[in-house]
């Protein structure tokens, strides 16, 4: 069958033909069901995956099956496929053994435009943007258009519609694997031709022109180009049927242009006549052109122009087409398809006309041939931004290039110009990096053709919680997605995912109840000196008690009150300056008075709460309390009441000492730490000491000193530590604790329980 023939058969409402579409879930593919389904045909398809736009397209009639199988195309007469399916699909290997007609995806798109007036939208970039404002402008002129376009557009509804009535059907003509001529529109639009696609258009840019100019010989009627364009103007300019359009010398033109946000206002002249001024609904200078477009074929189909400047002024733009996907008074977050240098860089000049402090970018570079062969000039693109985060290739069915990667394009970056440039490899978890590093007044752009506005949207989620936090609690310093290397005296550790900084005792209180009242977990981190976090991170909120009431150190007597947030090195300084003697022991705990609270820590025979009188803390109900020594149980490690309640602030008992004494013992104390610990990053001791010996004793007879696991090794100065030799994971800490714990019940019969606190995933969840 032919596509002439599949055409006619189309146009037989008398008996549908049934159709099988393999890679449905796509824009392209959806957007064909959609079509011949509204035609009346019997429409089935099949994808890896169901997703929203399958189920919608479901309940207009489509059969929908997943994954892939050679039943699926069981009695159907016309197979269509995407570009994307290979020829080992189990559903176009089962078509192709039956003899079943099997069509590309532009072959049935062709064979459907030609049942109408066809307005075809080509060029290497804009075709989405501007296919869409024709289709919107013919609707608003009382045309009833068909349209076919490449995502979903807010204005039109859907990413295609089929209308019996209507004259024309504007779609969007892909070039990239030459079926661009296929098309025997009416009217064709060429917005630019630049060299892309390159792993098809093996010849360059000179088989490029040859598909353009197949497709402009087919054209009926009127060729509209960008005399903008070079390669545009010289395929077009010396055809009779041309009508050009630009900023300057074409018949169509824009002049007084002025940017607003998100909004670009000018006046319309067609040969010079002035048509009128029109106030466009998104903003960029390459938006002016392909409104310019969209206005010259509105005018040939006979649209007025106050129609024409109406239908523009209410546009919004196509999804994934600098779109905005969140907006506060602290940020902006928009997504854009662009995913060519030239989109690239026509996609950043309009983020700067926005009023934002920097532009920050998450770029995922789309296919391992065009991050090759163009990686210099996304190199010079990208230095419109402040910030260029880059994510590895999506290789959008490509097989890898050795050597090709998004290192490639870091590399581009730096080597022509200043603008900071990180490769992140695992989009997974690249917002964790991204949303750590925003700043207000940021505007964050998720950039690329594959899916990188995943990213985006996982960020989104957690600042609508971290926004509304600031705004319950008081708290001035929330962060997403802190390390809690940089909170962990071992440094390991993945990211906490809200990292909240409360400095007085009713934004504490504030923040736990509202995160108490959402399902949000909760964990209070000091210093983090007794704690080891697995590389997954925290999912929740992680409160750091800082500054403020936290950090105050007052004498009173022979006692000292001290909130949560001081260490311990301050409560014996404070002590010391005030002859205050019995805290010289705290000089030699790494941590803060909180973890000392909740964990009784203690050293050279002292205890936290050998010295407590009082603590005040926030309870279950939400109320601040405060309790007296005799009402609180605590034994060796561990302190229940601390393990359902928070902690705010203590008093502490001392007696008078002479400064001589106290400084003698602070100088033992000090002595013994720098002796009998390790210098490097710990988290203390690890395991609690069994009754038999001490824990660093028995790891000492085991024989594990300098023990090691990746860059986890058990101290040489004391066995009950494990150090971090550099860039260590908590899975090195982690699998090294499993040994020692394994040898010390194998060869001594010894359950060894962990001292040290463990917090965390061990995969990334949030």
């Amino acid at each position: 069958m032919k596509i002439a023939e599949f055409s006619k058969r189309l146009l037989d409402r008398e008996s549908p033909v049934r159709i099988h579409l393999i890679g449905v879930a796509g824009s392209g593919m959806s957007g064909l069901a959609r079509l011949l389904l509204e035609m009346g045909h019997r429409v089935s398809g099949s994808d890896r995956v169901t997703s929203g736009e399958t189920e919608r397209l479901r309940g207009r009639g489509l059969d929908f099956s997943t994954p892939h199988s050679a039943e699926a195309v069981r009695d159907v007469e016309v197979v269509v496929y995407s570009s994307a399916i290979r020829e080992t699909n189990p559903s176009l290997a089962a078509a192709r053994t039956h003899k079943i007609v099997c069509f590309r995806r532009a072959e049935c798109l062709a064979a459907i435009l030609h049942t109408k007036a066809g307005v075809v939208v080509s060029g290497t970039h804009g075709k989405t943007t501007t296919s869409s404002m024709v289709a919107h402008i013919l609707r608003k002129g009382d045309l009833n258009p068909c349209h076919y376009v490449g995502a979903e557009i807010p204005v039109l509804g859907s990413n295609a519609e089929w209308n019996e009535e209507g004259e024309y059907l504007v779609a969007e003509g892909d070039e990239s694997d030459g079926t661009l001529a296929l098309y025997q529109p009416k009217h064709t639009i060429v917005l630019n031709v630049e060299e892309e696609h390159l792993d098809f258009y093996t010849r360059g840019i000179e088989q490029i022109r040859e598909v353009f100019n197949k497709l402009l010989d087919q054209t009926s009627g009127s060729i509209v180009y960008c005399s903008e364009c070079e390669e545009a103007a010289r395929l077009c300019r010396s055809r009779a049927s041309s009508i050009s359009y630009g900023l300057n010398d074409a018949d169509w033109t824009a002049t007084e242009i002025s940017e607003q946000v998100g909004t670009t206002s000018f006046t319309v002249k067609f040969k010079g006549r002035n048509f009128g001024r029109l106030q466009l609904g998104i903003a960029g200078r390459h938006n002016v052109l392909n409104a310019l477009g969209a206005i010259a074929i509105g005018h040939l189909c006979g649209v007025d122009f106050q129609k024409i400047a109406r239908a523009l002024g209410n546009f919004a733009g196509a999804k994934r087409r600098f779109e905005t996907k969140y907006l506060t008074k602290r940020c902006r977050i928009v997504d854009d398809y662009g995913h060519h240098p030239t989109e690239v860089a026509a996609t950043l000049q309009t983020a700067r006309t926005y009023d934002c402090k920097r532009v920050v970018i998450l770029f995922q570079p789309h296919r391992y041939s065009r991050t090759q062969k163009l990686a210099d000039n996304f190199g010079k693109a990208l230095q419109a931004a402040d910030l260029v985060f880059v994510t590895n290739i999506y290789a959008a069915s490509e097989d890898p290039i050795e050597g090709i990667s998004g290192q490639t394009i870091v590399d581009a970056i730096q080597e022509n110009g200043d603008t900071k440039a990180v490769y992140l490899p695992d989009l997974a978890t690249a917002h964790h990096v991204v949303g750590n590093m925003l700043q207000d007044a940021d505007l964050f752009l998720t950039l690329g053709a594959g899916n990188v506005h995943e990213a985006g949207n996982k960020l989104i989620v957690d600042l609508k919680t971290r926004d509304e936090i600031l705004a319950e609690s008081g708290v001035e310093t929330i962060r997403l997605y802190e390390p809690m290397a940089k909170h962990t005296t071992i440094r390991v550790g993945g990211p906490a995912q809200f990292w909240i900084e409360p400095s007085t005792f009713e934004a504490f209180s504030s923040s736990v109840l509202y995160c108490k009242a959402r399902g949000i977990p909760v964990r209070v981190v000091g210093r983090g000196s007794n704690l080891l976090v697995r590389d997954g991170g925290i999912r929740g909120a992680v409160i750091h008690p800082k500054g403020g009431v936290f950090s105050e150190v007052v004498a009173d007597g022979n006692t000292i009150r001290a909130g949560v947030g001081a260490r311990f090195k301050k409560v014996s300084s404070v002590a010391r300056e005030n002859g205050i003697g019995g805290f010289e022991w705290m000089e030699g705990i790494p941590g803060n008075v909180g973890g000392g609270l909740r964990m009784n820590a203690g050293a050279m025979g002292v205890e936290t709460f050998d010295q407590v009188v009082d603590v005040t803390f926030l309870d279950e109900d939400g109320e601040i309390r405060t309790r007296m020594l005799d009402e609180i149980e605590s034994s060796y490690r561990s302190v229940p009441e601390l393990r359902r309640n928070y902690a705010l602030a203590a008093t502490f008992k001392g007696a008078p000492a002479s400064a001589e004494n106290i400084q003698d013992l602070l100088d033992e104390s000090r002595d013994h730490r720098n002796t009998t610990q390790p210098k490097a990053a710990s988290a203390g001791c690890i395991f609690k000491n069994p009754e038999i010996c001490g824990a660093g004793q028995l790891i000492d007879e085991l024989g594990l000193k300098e023990t090691g696991v990746g860059k986890a090794e058990v101290s040489l100065e004391h066995g009950n530590f494990i150090v971090n030799r550099g860039n260590a994971s908590a899975a090195d800490v982690l699998g090294l604790i499993d040994q020692i714990k394994a040898k010390a019940k194998q060869e001594r019969g010894i359950e060894l329980d962990a001292e040290v606190q463990i917090l965390g995933e061990d995969e990334f969840v949030f």
